[in-house]
């Protein structure tokens, strides 16, 4: 499609999705919302691109292939399920770092919840993209 209008609004689109897919996987711990569905937010940002510029432009846009994102967030949830074993709890428990912490604050919370689900957003994006600008490529 050569539409300069659509071409336009999909690079406003993009941003605006990612955006809100940062924002859905950051509050998905305490409300919906998580990696799945903010990776899947990222994905149709990217699509929506592929779809207006082009399966090449999408890629040259996304900069890393969407196969190695999967597999670095496959990664990343690995590890993160893995921590709780090296701590002498069970696998995939949760865990939780309290940064700043003193006597009288609890300080800033990090979780290994979070960096699970970090992963699911890459793998989840990763996978879909791959998929979609497969059968682009095809038609």
């Amino acid at each position: 499609m050569k539409s300069v209008i659509l071409r336009a609004g999909a690079r406003l689109l993009v941003a605006l999705l990612l955006v809100f897919s940062i924002f859905m996987l950051l509050r998905g711990h305490n409300e919906p919302g998580g990696g799945f569905i903010g990776g899947l937010i990222g994905a149709v940002g990217f699509v929506v691109y592929a779809i207006a510029c082009g399966t090449s432009e999408a890629r040259e846009a996304l900069r890393v292939p969407p196969e190695k994102i999967a597999m670095i967030g496959l990664g990343i949830s690995l590890i993160s399920g893995m921590m709780a074993l090296v701590l002498g709890g069970s696998p995939f428990t949760g865990q939780w770092l309290f940064i700043g912490a003193t006597e009288t604050e609890k300080g800033l919370p990090l979780s290994s919840v979070l960096v699970f689900d970090i992963g699911v957003y890459l793998v989840v994006m990763g996978a879909i993209l791959a998929l979609v600008f497969a059968l682009e490529e095809e038609v």
